[in-house]
């Protein structure tokens, strides 16, 4: 019997234990050996919990037990997750987690420290929640170059979006309305500003590159400023409003942004609604896929951990290898990107949008303000021009690709 301990007992180390336990014969038939979860590791009691009897508090006892081999972090943030990581990894337990500001922060260096030490670090559950995407583009398409990622990889946001689309919602209202069904967190920053996206995109794209992106240095802009009007005037050209995490390969890095856009409704990502998630791969010989599905919750994120866990089962003893080197990808200067923006500006400035922009493709909904859309150029030649204009009430980009 296989033994294995997780750390944090919330609501994805709950459904962790859940998912091993509901379908421990399965498991065991497709592993070969019975898993069983032996330590839970928590700050807090769980009386009548039918866990109960595995829960302890103190760290030792996990890294110090030979019997357990691998160890599942749910505990979230760097801190403590970081150091109790390391400690599992260089015991020789093979660490599955769904923590992504660890993986972002410190992949390469677990990584090493797992090869160092015949285990294994996994992250599957760190992006996309359930939806499959880490493990396929490291076995399904090993032989491919991909070129360019391009997601909705956060749940919260998109709800926000789809609700203020379809029902003509503000913002806030929206955001109130997430926060009392539990799709958004009472300091909702982290999702709303696009630093959560952030860091998923960052561990894609060193995944898709092989060397460590600091999602630090990714221009990044959330969706607080996004109005029912500007939905109208996405609606007037056939469009919606999501926020894309994008990664595309370049001759020497990548160019990455995360950022609102406007896209087609011909666009596969344009029909990704509510709290779902999905992925836009593109590979050089296999093209265009798309993974989909929740990007969070229990047991969708519970269940991508587990998967790791079966992987670890199978492989204990050894290192499987994941291509992350410490080496940092230089990231493209956002102002020599080129793409079009849709910008909504006040009525009073017509004038000065045509003696500042050419060529322009404009959008009238009514007389309150209007509209249009620019040709494609660089960010730096867009700011430049823009600052000719006094009343700018929204900039949106707009995807064509």
């Amino acid at each position: 019997m296989i033994k294995a301990a997780v750390l944090g007992y919330g609501t994805v180390g709950s459904g962790v234990v859940e998912v091993l336990h509901e379908n421990r014969k399965l498991i065991a038939k497709r592993v070969g050996d019975e898993i069983e979860v032996k330590y839970i590791l928590d700050l807090r009691d769980f009386p009548g919990d039918p866990f109960e009897d595995k829960v302890i508090h103190d760290f030792n006892i996990i890294v110090n037990d030979p019997e357990v081999s691998i160890v599942c972090e749910t505990m979230g943030g760097t801190k403590p997750a970081y150091q109790f990581t390391k400690d599992c990894l260089l015991a020789g337990k093979s660490v599955c987690t769904s923590n992504k500001e660890l993986v972002a922060s410190y992949g390469p260096e677990l990584l090493q420290t797992a090869k160092d030490n015949n285990c294994s670090y996994f992250f599957e559950a760190s992006v996309g929640g359930g939806i499959p995407i880490i493990r396929p583009m490291l076995t399904s398409l090993a032989p491919e170059s991909i070129e360019k990622i391009k997601g909705i990889l956060n749940g919260t946001t998109n709800y926000i979006l789809t609700k203020m689309a379809k029902e003509g919602a503000d913002y806030a209202e929206v955001l109130k309305e997430a926060q009392d069904k539990g799709y958004a967190e009472r300091n909702p920053e982290a999702d709303v500003e696009g630093y959560d996206a952030c860091r998923k995109i960052a561990i894609l794209s060193s995944l898709m590159t092989g060397k460590n992106v600091d999602f630090n240095k990714i221009h990044t802009e959330g969706i607080t400023k996004i109005t029912t009007r500007d939905f109208e005037y996405a609606k007037a050209v056939n469009k919606s409003i999501k926020l894309l995490a994008v990664s595309e390969r370049t001759e020497d890095g990548a160019s990455l942004l995360v950022a609102p856009f406007m896209i087609g409704e011909d666009h596969p990502l344009n029909g990704v609604n509510d709290v779902f998630n999905a992925v836009y791969v593109t590979g050089n010989m296999v093209g265009d896929l798309m993974f989909y599905g929740h990007g969070a919750g229990k047991l969708a994120t519970a269940s991508a951990v587990v998967a790791d866990v079966i992987e670890c089962a199978k492989t204990l003893g050894s290192n499987v290898p994941i291509l992350w080197d410490a080496e940092e990808l230089k990231i493209a200067d956002n102002d020599d990107c080129e793409r079009k923006f849709f910008v909504r500006a006040a009525l009073s400035e017509r004038g000065a949008v045509l003696n500042s922009f050419t060529n322009i493709t404009e959008i009238r909904t009514d007389d309150m303000d209007f509209g249009f859309i620019t040709e494609v150029m660089t960010e730096k030649e867009f700011a430049s021009r823009i600052k000719g204009l006094r009343e700018v009430l929204s900039v949106i980009r707009v995807d064509e690709t």
